[in-house]
């Protein structure tokens, strides 16, 4: 079985909403549950070894918008969302951390030394990220703070706009530039990530706020789940510019297993192949080299293939990878190697 370092997921707010809702969320990670797409047994049976988990401050106000008649859909941005109740969420999503890790359901790793150590123990590596940064305070006192628990990654925006940055709308087909880049105090973020070691995601944000970041960032560029805009043209998937903008860098891009961001036609529609995931690895190895692509999967964020379903299932797209012709040192890179060599970059080691 080759071991998963995944870039991306939503399993916080999983268990946020479990908690939320009167569960056990350590319970429901620790023991397994129908709902969703990782816990600690299925991410076991699917060689789901760790991964980067996100604190996601969720917009209650995001309906997706079905396709017109062309197959075309524009979703409009969410509303700003207010700093304090940001920080609150925030803060019970970091505590939902700290307790799994407390509880031995998984490790929460400040290092690529942590996380060999943890795979190596057959524990979860679970890295703490924050996805859209309404939770930090523009003199980055909170940042800080969370540094301090744990947090090593970060994406400045999501899709919507804050007091950071601009993020690019869920639409079909968009180009990822849609509008302003990072503001003043994203510029600052920036440098603030730079001098503490955390990791920028690019994923979420737009054209223009990618660029800033490249020409302000010490660290390889980054985008933790998204895929090719030109095999599926949502206005979260990266131009063949970014991608070589990518490579130059020495980053890399973990592949979306969402299917609006798979399919050629953007549709929300879990009948999706495996060999839609395959073509987007394809198009990024080709373009950047197998240096530069890892997983990213998007579980519990997004309507995921059938044929994986949830992490136990993630040997399925491995498979797929071997049969078009990956070897075994390129699945090893892509599956966890490449992820850990950036995130070491990023992190100064």
């Amino acid at each position: 079985m080759d071991l998963v370092f995944d870039g991306h997921n939503d399993v916080l707010l999983r268990l946020w909403r479990t908690m939320k809702a009167g569960g056990d969320p350590i319970s429901e990670f620790m023991n397994g549950t129908a709902s969703g797409h990782i816990d600690g047994p299925r991410a076991k049976a699917g060689g789901l070894a760790g991964g980067l988990c996100a604190i996601y401050i969720p917009s209650g106000d995001l309906v997706l918008k079905e396709p017109d008649t062309n197959g075309h859909y524009e979703t409009p941005l969410s509303a700003p969302l207010d700093h304090l109740p940001s920080l609150a969420i925030a803060l019970e999503k970091a505590s939902i951390a700290l307790r799994l890790d407390r509880a031995g359901a998984w490790r929460l790793c400040r290092s690529t030394a942590e996380i060999r150590q943890a795979m190596q123990d057959g524990i979860f590596a679970a890295v703490m990220h924050m996805e859209g940064c309404e939770a930090i305070d523009p003199d980055f006192d909170n940042l800080e703070v969370f540094h301090a628990a744990g947090l090593r990654s970060l994406g400045p925006v999501w899709s919507r706009h804050n007091i950071f940055g601009y993020g690019v709308p869920f639409a079909y087909p968009m180009s990822p530039d849609t509008g302003p880049g990072l503001t003043d105090l994203g510029f600052e973020l920036v440098r603030a990530c730079n001098r503490l070691g955390i990791l920028i995601d690019l994923a979420h944000i737009t054209e223009k706020g990618f660029w800033d970041v490249a020409k302000t960032t010490d660290q390889p560029l980054i985008a933790s789940h998204s895929n090719a805009h030109a095999l599926t043209p949502v206005a979260r998937n990266l131009t063949d510019k970014q991608l070589d903008a990518i490579k130059e860098s020495g980053g890399l891009v973990g592949l979306n297993y969402a299917v609006t961001m798979l399919r050629p036609d953007g549709r929300d529609n879990v009948s999706t192949p495996l060999s839609d995931m395959v073509r987007h690895v394809n198009h990024l190895v080709d373009r950047m080299g197998i240096d530069h692509v890892a997983l990213g999967s998007d579980f519990d964020g997004a309507s995921i293939p059938e044929e994986i379903q949830d992490a136990a299932g993630n040997q399925n797209l491995v498979a797929a990878l071997k049969t078009e012709g990956y070897a075994d040192d390129e699945l090893i890179k892509l599956c966890r190697e490449n992820w850990l060599r950036v995130l070491g970059k990023a992190w100064q080691e």
